[in-house]
């Protein structure tokens, strides 16, 4: 269960920011996750709603979370093609030399605060 240890830092990270511009409270933070980052959706939510509780900033704060399906391109030639975790064989020319250039994301895209004021 390793979305306790992702949705920690994610809340560390988030506090640390807010604290640094002056926040009064976090209102949502939103997330990119890729697909093969192996991070299960109901697990995520259940360890936001647990652990934002231990940071005043956060006890309200909403998660909102976009899933980035994977997609690579073929070495061989040049396709960029969209494919489940599993299939990464270029379907115009079925090389499998290939690279993954998304689905592995774990990004904080942004948060909305309250200012103290």
């Amino acid at each position: 269960m390793h979305e306790l240890g992702l949705v920690s830092g994610i809340l560390e990270t988030v506090g640390k920011t807010a604290r640094e511009a002056g926040a009064s409270r976090v209102v949502s933070v939103s997330l990119r996750i890729g697909d093969m980052a192996e991070v299960n959706p109901e697990t995520m939510a259940f360890a936001w709603e647990v652990l934002r509780e231990d940071d005043p900033l956060c006890t309200e704060a909403t998660m909102e979370v976009a899933y980035v399906h994977p997609s690579s391109v073929c070495l061989d030639c040049g396709e960029e093609f969209e494919h489940d975790r599993f299939h990464m064989r270029c379907p115009a020319c079925g090389s499998a030399d290939t690279v993954l250039v998304a689905g592995r994301e774990m990004d904080i895209v942004s948060m909305e605060i309250e200012d103290g004021t």
